[in-house]
């Protein structure tokens, strides 16, 4: 034991040394033995060496998350909810008698072959995606195969729905949530979650949510990283037919936030539907009141054209988004935002890279600029390996707690846990990066015993934590609105007019 406790002392003496030396040395040092930590052994003992880096990182995290000195009490959730069937997507496509072959992305899925293509194209990216299925008919079989393949198992679905259940297992919340919400939906909801007389409907609505495991293989096809393809047949939601129910029960819900999802669903709907929605949306949106905030939550879309509309229209009118690296991309490949020559990203995101599209985003269609007419001063973006919650100066507060929270409970949740198991998750982020892409740019590296980087890029500060990334990973699908809940609950307005 005691040469482990020697050993520690003449590294931290050592980089202590060669910080003086080359500022740079010592994160280059700590990515190294990040990377070689798992395949050393200690001499003394026949068993791994525990992830030390995992462990520190896992306890600053139970510091820096704190409570922020004014909460939310009443969240009002909306539009899209439904009833998610989880299979093995491999599984699934076998039952369907599908065999494996090239793969090749669909912006909408008219038959089992487009389903087969679709998934194998987006497993062999390891990426999530999410797809409409035009068929009723066929969709239906697709789903009576998926309910009755072993092991099927069913869950509360749909981003607000699954925002919402999050948000609802804080006590001192109250949650609304609105939208098509079936029988067998209404009976899985929390109780503490109110639903408007005007959301129910006599029938559930089915997503299919095709899983696959890191590593698992089909045909030439093989994962990179566990993830899931998500399809429906799903036309109230693909109407957002909800949203102006929704809207009119803020008057007499009276929450203080407002999270607002199901943009996505309407792009399968065609563009004369999802033209004439998007400018009601917007009207709908634009009627809630200015002291309340509004979070929009992206997902999966393919129609630049349609993407590009919810940068110019809605995203300037609301306050905060969440969104994931494949949401990025095509976000700035849609407005013609930085990088937007990226086909896709090439493994883990490079952070200065991000971190200009973010730049770009506040500025150009939100308030970096207190001149601004705009309204968007937060986004939380989340990758695999890491977080990074931007936000104009001045608007929020308690971002350190904010974005740490959120990566914890990626790294739990994955696990199927309630709190992080350091021997189930493993550090993928790097530990020194950039803060831009190009010069002049900020060389940064992460403290694992205090694991929130900050750097400001103008009037925008940047919070980035890395995520102890789940080794075996039980369920991918509702991680992206578990950290945007989790988020959410650790921040707070600090602007009065926000």
């Amino acid at each position: 034991m005691w040469r482990k406790a020697v050993l520690v002392a003449l590294l931290a003496m050592g980089m202590g040394y060669l910080y003086h030396t080359d500022s740079e040395l010592p994160a280059r040092m700590l990515n190294y033995i990040s990377q070689s930590l798992p395949q050393m052994e200690l001499s003394d003992s026949s068993e791994p060496r525990p992830p030390a880096l995992e462990e520190a990182i896992a306890q600053a995290w139970q510091t820096l998350i704190t409570t922020p000195a004014r909460r939310w009490g009443r969240v009002a959730v909306g539009v899209n909810a439904c009833v998610d069937v989880v299979v093995s997507g491999v599984g699934l496509l076998q039952a369907l008698a599908l065999d494996p072959g090239p793969g090749r992305d669909h912006e909408v899925l008219h038959s089992k072959e487009d389903l087969k293509e679709a998934f194998i194209h987006y497993m062999g990216k390891g990426a999530a995606a999410e797809r409409f299925f035009s068929d009723k008919e066929v969709f239906q079989r697709i789903a009576r195969a998926a309910a009755e393949y072993p092991g099927a198992q069913l869950y509360v679905g749909g981003n607000a729905a699954l925002i919402g259940q999050k948000l609802a297992s804080n006590p001192h919340l109250v949650v609304l949530l609105c939208g098509p919400v079936g029988p067998k939906l209404h009976e899985m909801l929390d109780e503490q979650i109110v639903v408007p007389p005007e959301s129910l409907q006599e029938t559930d609505e089915f997503h299919l949510i095709l899983e696959y495991k890191s590593g698992e293989q089909w045909g030439s096809s093989k994962a990179p990283q566990a993830n899931r393809f998500i399809l429906s047949h799903d036309v109230s939601n693909g109407e957002m037919s909800t949203l102006e129910t929704f809207v009119a029960s803020l008057e007499e819900f009276q929450p203080d936030l407002v999270v607002l999802s199901g943009l996505h669903m309407m792009e399968g709907m065609g563009r004369d539907l999802w033209e004439e929605r998007l400018k009601e949306a917007v009207v709908a949106i634009s009627d809630v009141r200015n002291e309340v905030p509004i979070h929009l939550e992206l997902a999966s879309m393919t129609d630049r054209d349609y993407m590009n509309r919810i940068l110019q229209e809605v995203i300037p009118i609301v306050n905060s988004i969440g969104l994931n690296e494949q949401e990025l991309l095509f976000l700035t490949q849609s407005g013609g935002g930085p990088h937007a020559d990226l086909t896709s990203w090439d493994g883990i995101p490079d952070v200065g890279r991000v971190s200009d599209i973010l730049l770009w985003i506040l500025e150009e269609h939100g308030r970096a600029d207190p001149e601004s007419e705009a309204d968007l001063t937060r986004i939380h973006f989340h990758t695999l390996a890491y977080h990074i919650l931007a936000t104009v100066e001045g608007h929020w507060g308690n971002q350190e707690a904010a974005v740490a929270s959120g990566a914890r409970v990626a790294s739990s949740q994955a696990c199927g846990l309630q709190t992080v198991d350091i021997n189930k998750v493993i550090l993928k982020a790097p530990l020194s990066f950039y803060s831009s892409f190009s010069e002049p740019r900020e060389s940064l590296a992460v403290d694992p015993t205090r694991p929130v980087t900050v750097w400001r890029r103008g009037n925008v500060s940047f919070h980035l934590t890395p995520v102890l990334v789940c080794k075996q990973p039980l369920r991918t699908v509702g991680l992206g609105d578990a950290i945007s809940a989790e988020g959410l609950l650790f921040s707070e307005v600090t602007h009065p007019s926000l």
